[in-house]
């Protein structure tokens, strides 16, 4: 075996992480499954979500953290441990548990999918999702002491309105004006998520605003070798945040799917992880090295 061809060939850990981004919609689905398993929420209701799931789902076993944060600040309180497990995950992965473990990430993937026109938009206008972090979860909820985004937030009636509705004749008996507004703004970014990519995480998600700072310094995070790229933007083609990878591995708008590793042609793009390591020796066994 020549140089080349040694070079060319995958590390142990590369090989891991190419056949674990394979397997990531089967992720998707066990842990859509798993934070709504109904049976576990007597015991794992009061634990903070590590996505975003609605706490009012029927069948929701973790509370939201965005849901949680709303409460505490609407009674003048700093919720420190919503926030130390937030920043406890995000320090771990950065955003990837909005690639790898959100219910409402999975269904805009799934939506995109729908055979209509679609349109791209640029990623330079998402520090709406600070501004809607800033508005809506922290200073109004804290003046009106009501959880002003999840009364409007689209997750939560896809997720909770409309099945507690369905399921409740007195629900059903108090629906107003703003469960109809809720609704609309539901069908408003239904009809987004399949012409854009992502459109919830990449401009109004919260809890993504909250993780993205974390993707420069967590222990999980990309690594693209820049001398061997070429720029063939095949990772902006499979991203489901439409960015450039190379541009900014550590780009707060990257959710660490790993879609771009299996589809780069010239295998510049990598894990780089701090703590711990899954990289072989000649012997092909994970952490030898």
């Amino acid at each position: 075996m020549n140089n080349e061809s040694m070079k060319n060939e995958p590390s142990g850990a590369q090989r891991f992480w190419l056949g674990l981004a394979r397997q990531r919609t089967v992720v998707q689905v066990v842990s859509a499954l798993v934070l709504n398993s109904y049976f576990t929420r007597h015991v794992t209701k009061g634990l903070p979500c590590p996505a975003f799931n609605c706490y009012a789902c029927p069948a929701a076993a973790f509370a939201c953290p965005i849901g949680s944060i709303q409460h505490f600040v609407g009674r003048k309180k700093v919720p420190l441990y919503v926030l130390g497990v937030v920043g406890l995950v995000g320090a771990l992965v950065g955003r990837a548990s909005c690639g790898w473990f959100c219910p409402f990430g999975w269904f805009q993937e799934l939506m995109y999918k729908l055979p209509v026109p679609k349109l791209r938009l640029p990623n330079r206008f998402n520090w709406t999702r600070y501004l809607i972090l800033a508005a809506l979860v922290i200073a109004i909820p804290f003046v009106t002491r009501e959880p002003w985004f999840c009364k409007l937030c689209p997750a939560g009636a896809l997720e909770a309105s409309i099945p507690m509705a369905l399921l409740s004749v007195d629900i059903r008996a108090l629906i107003g004006a703003l469960y109809w507004i809720k609704i609309g703004i539901l069908g408003v970014m239904l009809f987004w998520m399949s012409v854009t990519r992502r459109p919830f995480c990449r401009w109004i998600c919260p809890l993504g605003a909250l993780w993205s700072p974390f993707n420069p310094v967590s222990s999980f995070r990309l690594h693209v070798e820049q001398a061997d790229c070429i720029r063939c933007d095949r990772c902006q083609e499979v991203c489901p945040t439409d960015i450039r990878v190379y541009e900014n591995p550590v780009s707060g708008a990257c959710i660490r799917c790993l879609q771009c590793m299996p589809v780069c042609p010239v295998d510049c793009i990598s894990v780089a992880t701090s703590g711990w390591s899954l990289e072989t020796d000649r012997t092909g066994i994970p952490g030898a090295a």
